[in-house]
């Protein structure tokens, strides 16, 4: 069931990895130890992108829902109904940008308001579905769909901490990325007619900034895609 927005979005703490979860994950084929974020870009780079010159910030939205992205994570988030969404965003400026109160939704064709998932929310639904007696479609079949129960939340534990966005403040000329994961079960096509907006942006000296509004509409297109 898609989850309307009732709070601001809040970044989660940074979460403690067990040294016997780290032993784990380093000897078990498929859950590398040395995975890690994709190279950090300019938010000009990509193709969903929106540019506020005034303000010296542009912000892009990537979602990752192909199989060859995927690849990047321990569990195939996509089969499960949760969409990642790398957030990049790029300060040109000479001043701070505070996330700390930001709102960051993806919003459906439909006008749904969707928060970012967190691990328990990830976690409940693939035991839920991978108990489940009726076998589920997995349009896109990569490892780390069908994981043993004990192991499932170790993954998706470690996916959070090593791709997850993390950061508060965004300081002057420098870029800050990570991904956010979105419950988007029970849509058929979710990137179709959606977008990433994000508000309650603040300037260090407090002031807010213009919302922002991307579009996936422009990742589809640079990909030939009509629907995802």
């Amino acid at each position: 069931m898609i989850r309307v927005l009732l709070q601001p979005f809040r970044f989660p703490s940074r979460r403690c990895v067990a040294i016997c979860c780290f032993l784990f994950f380093a000897q078990s084929p498929g859950f590398a130890s040395d995975r890690k974020p994709p190279a950090v870009e300019p938010a000009t780079d990509f193709p969903a992108v929106e540019v506020h010159s005034s303000e010296n910030l542009a912000i892009a939205a990537e979602p990752y829902d192909t199989a060859s992205r995927l690849k990047l994570f321990r569990v195939n988030y996509v089969a499960h109904g949760f969409m990642p969404v790398r957030l990049i965003i790029t300060n040109t400026g000479d001043q701070a940008i505070s996330l700390k109160d930001a709102r960051i939704l993806f919003v459906t064709a439909a006008g749904d308001r969707l928060q970012a998932a967190e691990p328990s929310d990830v976690e409940r639904r693939i035991v839920r579905v991978s108990g489940s007696s009726t076998p589920t479609p997995n349009p896109i079949p990569i490892p780390g769909l069908h994981l043993p129960h004990k192991n499932i939340a170790k993954a998706i534990e470690q996916d959070f901490n090593n791709f997850e966005f993390q950061s508060l403040i965004v300081k002057p000329h420098t870029t800050e990325a990570g991904f956010l994961f979105y419950d988007v079960d029970g849509i058929s096509h979710p990137l179709q007619g959606a977008a990433l907006n994000l508000h309650s942006l603040r300037f260090a000296n407090g002031r807010e900034l213009f919302y922002f509004e991307i579009p996936f509409r422009k990742y589809l297109a640079s990909h030939g895609k009509q629907m995802n």
